[in-house]
């Protein structure tokens, strides 16, 4: 007996009472396999179907095996299921476990739910975004069209809870716990180790403590292949080894749900596919790596990347459970006990962080242009939703009003997202309708056709793959090409017959992209980058269109695209693409560069040089090239050069003198800068005349005389040598053969006297002797000092004992 059989009759009663309710009910209870059976039994059901919802395939598959196993009969009598691409259903079915897309499909196509008496939404707690919205339309249907429809949310967490506000305060039905106990052993973490070697390690220990099978999470498929890897040789004879994940066909998918054979163990290495509605027979130990690799919407870019995430604590109990289905078992979890509380509660809601295209495009089919006029538990968020509706207005889907256009509404009709729609009804306008269905099953079905970048190779592998997932792809792509066939229309057809990388770049136009830089680097046109493998057959491609990109920063990692080329490009995005005439900086040719470019967003597809232009704009290119090389990158003449350190010390010592530092003339360009660059095409065109004639703006002509007298630009010595003063340090500066201040009896100043100049004395061969800022001091002083050690050396040069009165000479003794 399961834990929830004690809870039926009362949910009976509820059901008889309410057309609403919640049942929360823990994992192991029974809920999947327990509740849909019972109903059929209820008065009210009549002689409709109970539709079971479920967010992925292998749970609708698996639960309806289970319950017409327990009922004695073959799937597709009493108990049958739909699901993408398989169907097995017959017209004594009453219930119907559906994929939540499925259920979508279906109340579009029939919004009153003819014949259907109940639907059950399984696992609403992990919130998967088919499922949010198909609450949401349920829940128009039913107060619209069918007050007897029974809606009922099954939830494995008090998560569930939040449905009865959803449901309008409907009744809760609970059900006791788990049915055995599960012991739970922490691991530790183990920071830098890869996750393949510790969940190897934790399944061999496993199989050496613990009897029964074995379920392991990881959270994607490479991991898993990485793990079989370690485990291939190392298992016992008894073990066998099954994966398990969402890319695998059906056939491998029941085989690791299967129990393993008598005498035997079984070790299935699966992702959060199988976290819920899943029992797998014999599986005593859970290892838990705590990882999940979720899907996150960049609306900026138009792609969703996968990340790798710690897994929620509602995920890790639910993973724990796992382990006490049939009987009690234990569960190793890879990281250290007290981590647990600081895992997040729940999962993020997949509609928080999807791509919202295929909601907006299904709301707007059903009527509804504004998402807040149904009942949401998280209402899609209004930056995304609107990043939704602009791609669908691209796509040609939504009118002026915002409704739906003619190809809208065909794009409804559709079991597709709106960009591979989109694509297929451009396809079959052109004749191309089952390449584009082809490509729209390895889009939608990962790992179809294989791994190969190349769309072209991983067609033919497709083509080839004799698989049943494979067949049953095809089977669905030819029923899409079938119906957009029926409803395309002939006056949207290409301008020239598409192929595989035309149709691909129809879906996804902002990842067409241009070589950049060197063998496997791309731009997209979305601005984005995109890399290869250096080996990589397309690697040497101009142009790509791309359909999958993993990855974020500023190269995403390229995973499908075909090669394409310019002419292609032009012909099918015509309306696209335009021509602008361009004038940036450039920095190697040290000048302004002049183009026209016909691009498409961020692709330049050709490039013709034009004449630079003469005026403001080419001028503000210049001067902003100034300030970000720096005014050392104009030709300054020496005068300027001295002219601006004279004013900066007098502005040191007196704020009114205008400001001629680098940071003041670079915010001041507009002023005296771009004057001086109109007409110009390169930084070093100005003369030392420009310059000149520029700086006559800053300062005054009026002030130049007061310059000149309180900051002279040269000292005259008393023999009549002028010497340069140095105004670029904190004091001035002159540099002076000692003889030419002979005469000289009180220090010399700048500003009336009032600064000192330093002066650096120097000998008759120009080396220096002294540094002072007192001459007389120096004269009564060291000065006896210098000039005995000076007239050994320069015997001929005059050296007085009195310099302050003697004769100021420039040479020698005869010279002077």
């Amino acid at each position: 007996m399961l834990p929830v059989d004690a809870i039926l009759p009362e949910l009976l009663t509820t059901l008889d009472a309410h057309s609403r309710a919640v049942l929360i009910a823990p994992p192991g209870a029974g809920k999947t396999t327990g509740v849909p059976p019972v109903l059929l039994d209820a008065a009210w059901r009549r002689d409709g179907r109970i539709i079971v919802v479920e967010p992925r395939r292998l749970a609708a598959r698996a639960a309806a095996a289970r319950i017409a196993a327990l009922r004695g009969e073959e799937v597709g009598r009493t108990v049958g299921y739909r699901v993408r691409n398989d169907t097995t259903i017959s017209a004594v079915t009453r219930i119907e476990l559906v994929t939540a897309g499925v259920f979508v499909r279906m109340i579009l196509d029939d919004p009153g739910l003819d014949g259907i008496a109940a639907i059950l939404f399984d696992e609403v707690h992990e919130r998967a975004l088919d499922v949010d919205l198909g609450l949401a339309l349920a829940l128009e249907a039913q107060g619209a069209l069918r007050e007897d429809l029974r809606l009922l949310a099954m939830s494995a967490t008090l998560d569930g809870r939040r449905f009865v506000d959803l449901f309008g305060g409907a009744p809760v039905v609970e059900s006791e716990g788990r049915l055995h106990a599960v012991e739970t052993s922490y691991l530790g973490s183990e920071p830098g180790a890869r996750v393949e070697d510790r969940v190897a390690r934790a399944v061999l220990k496993g199989l050496a403590e613990e009897e029964g099978s074995i379920l392991a999470f990881l959270p994607g498929q490479g991991e898993i292949s990485r793990t079989v890897e370690r485990l291939a040789e190392r298992l016992p004879a008894d073990t066998d080894l099954a994966p398990l994940y969402g890319a695998l066909d059906a056939r491998a998918q029941d085989l690791a749900i299967r129990p393993a054979a008598p005498g035997r163990r079984k070790v299935v290495l699966a992702t959060s596919i199988a976290e819920t509605s899943l029992t797998i027979e014999g599986v005593r130990l859970v290892v838990d790596s705590g990882l999940s690799r979720r899907p996150r919407y960049e609306p900026g870019s138009g792609l969703t990347r996968l990340e790798t995430v710690r897994a929620s604590r509602a995920a890790a109990d639910q993973r724990r459970g796992r382990a006490g289905r049939t009987e009690p078992g234990v569960c190793y979890r890879l990281w250290d006990e007290p981590q647990t509380a600081s895992l997040q509660p729940f999962d993020t809601p997949e509609i928080l962080a999807a791509d919202l295209a295929d909601l907006a495009l299904t709301l707007l089919a059903w009527g509804a242009a504004d998402p807040s006029v149904l009942r949401w538990l998280d209402a899609p968020p209004a930056a995304a939703y609107a990043e939704a509706l602009d791609l669908l207005t691209r796509l040609g889907a939504r009118d002026k009003a915002g409704g739906l256009t003619s190809h809208g509404r065909r794009l409804a009709e559709l079991p597709l997202p709106p960009r591979l729609a989109h694509m297929l009804l451009q396809g079959a306008a052109s004749r191309e309708g089952r390449l584009a269905a082809d490509i729209a099953a390895i889009l939608s079905e990962p790992g179809l056709g294989g791994r190969d970048t190349d769309l072209p190779a991983r067609l033919e592998s497709f083509r080839r793959d004799r698989g049943p997932r494979a067949r049953a792809s095809r089977d669905a792509a030819a029923r899409w090409a079938a119906m957009a066939e029926r409803l395309t229309a002939r006056d949207d057809a290409l301008p020239q017959p598409p192929d595989a990388a035309t149709l691909l770049a129809l879906a996804y136009p902002e990842r067409l992209a241009q070589q950049r830089g060197g063998r496997g680097r791309f731009r997209m046109a979305n601005g984005s980058g995109a890399r290869l493998d250096g080996g990589d057959p397309l690697a040497d491609a101009q142009f790509l269109a791309i359909g999958e990109v993993q990855g974020g920063g500023p190269d995403g990692r390229i995973l499908l695209a075909a090669r394409t080329d310019r002419e292609t490009i032009e012909a099918v995005f015509a309306d696209r693409i335009v021509e602008e005439e361009r004038l940036d900086y450039d920095s190697a040719a040290d000048g302004l560069r002049a183009v026209r470019l016909r691009r498409l967003d961020a692709l330049v597809l050709r490039e013709t040089p034009i004449e630079v232009p003469r005026d403001e704009r080419a001028a503000m290119l210049l001067a902003d090239a100034v300030a970000r090389r720096g005014l050392a990158s104009l030709p300054w003449p020496e005068d300027i050069a001295r002219l601006r350190e004279r004013v900066g010390f007098l502005r040191r010592h007196d704020p009114s003198w205008p400001d001629l530092s680098d940071e003041a003339l670079v915010r001041r360009r507009e002023e005296w800068l771009l004057p001086m660059l109109q007409g110009k095409r390169r930084l070093g065109d100005p003369g030392p005349r420009d310059i000149r004639d520029a700086f006559a703006a800053l300062l005054p002509w009026a002030r130049m005389a007061e310059l000149d007298r309180l900051a002279p630009p040269r000292f005259e010595a008393p023999s009549g040598t002028s010497a340069a003063i140095d105004y670029a340090g904190e004091e001035p500066v002159v540099r002076i053969r000692v003889q030419n201040l002979f005469g000289l009896a009180t220090h010399p100043g700048v500003m009336d006297g009032r600064v000192p100049i330093l002066l650096e004395l120097l000998s008759p061969a120009q080396r220096p002797l002294q540094v002072t800022r007192d001459l007389p001091g120096f004269w009564a002083g060291s000065w006896r000092d210098v000039r005995a050690d000076m007239r050994g050396r320069y015997p001929k040069h005059a050296w007085p004992e009195d310099p302050a009165t003697a004769a100021p000479l420039k040479g020698t003794k005869r010279q002077g």
